[in-house]
């Protein structure tokens, strides 16, 4: 394995909270030659190791690291991953009154009314007529604005041809997504960033989250992008373990100053 590799291992396993331990061997041939295990922050052994040190092979440790993530991740999965199961509608309603103004013969339930029909959510671009709306969502995400700021946003933003995206689902918003693309001097191609992404509580766990996503990554890739990032407040171990399982990495850590 290249040191390239190797570095990026390491820092696989720094992002998991373990440190990666290289063989000290440099003779090929030689029984601990390119071996590697991993420790925690004491130094106790976690993986491919023994009283004399690394046992491992490199593509051994990346595929427990792999598993130890996504476990980490599944940990706080929820209904982000297993899809919610939905609550059996309690039959409280009045049995049906036969046409003879008669009760139904003993014995025979009365069916619970069906549920009502979902639409397929749509993704278009976002509108200044959905500033209202959008507040509400933005609020429920935690950050306040009013209509005049979403509104002008929405301006500035369409002129950089980064207008968000939102989901519509019977006739209402019921998601939102942002979307920014920059120039950077140390990439070959610009970066794609997700900026905000938002669904209605009441519309979480149909797949909205998922199609907003991927319609972002697809308007990416048509302008350029190679890589596309999001950042996601500490807390949102949902958030997480949503975009873990779209397939994102956890890479870095953000900080930021106001001014």
């Amino acid at each position: 394995m290249s040191d390239e590799r190797l570095d990026a291992l390491a820092e696989t396993a720094r992002n998991r909270g373990l440190k990666l331990v290289r063989s000290r061997v440099r003779t090929p041939g030689k029984r601990r030659f390119g071996k590697v295990g991993l420790s925690d922050a004491s130094g106790k052994a976690v993986f491919g190791m023994d009283s004399k040190g690394p046992v491992g092979s490199p593509d051994e440790a990346e595929n427990f690291l792999r598993n130890l993530g996504a476990k980490d991740w599944g940990a706080s999965l929820d209904v982000a991953v297993m899809p919610r199961k939905r609550k059996m509608l309690k039959a409280a309603q009045q049995r049906p009154v036969a046409a003879n103004d008669r009760e139904p013969e003993p014995g025979r339930e009365a069916r619970p009314p069906p549920p009502k029909s979902r639409q397929k959510p749509q993704v278009r671009d976002a509108r200044p007529a959905d500033a209202s709306r959008l507040v509400e969502l933005i609020n429920e995400l935690g950050h306040e604005i009013d209509e005049k700021s979403v509104r002008r946003n929405l301006a500035a933003l369409g002129k950089l041809d980064e207008t968000p995206l939102v989901a519509v689902e019977n006739k209402r918003i019921v998601g939102l997504c942002g979307i920014h693309k920059t120039v950077t001097v140390h990439r070959d191609a610009p970066l794609g960033r997700i900026t905000i992404l938002i669904v209605a509580k009441d519309a979480q766990s149909h797949g909205i989250g998922r199609m907003l996503v991927e319609s972002v990554e697809q308007r990416l890739r048509k302008a350029g992008c190679k890589m596309v990032e999001v950042t996601s407040n500490d807390r949102r171990a949902k958030a997480h373990a949503f975009y873990r399982h779209l397939g994102y990495e956890r890479s870095s850590i953000r900080f930021f100053k106001k001014l």
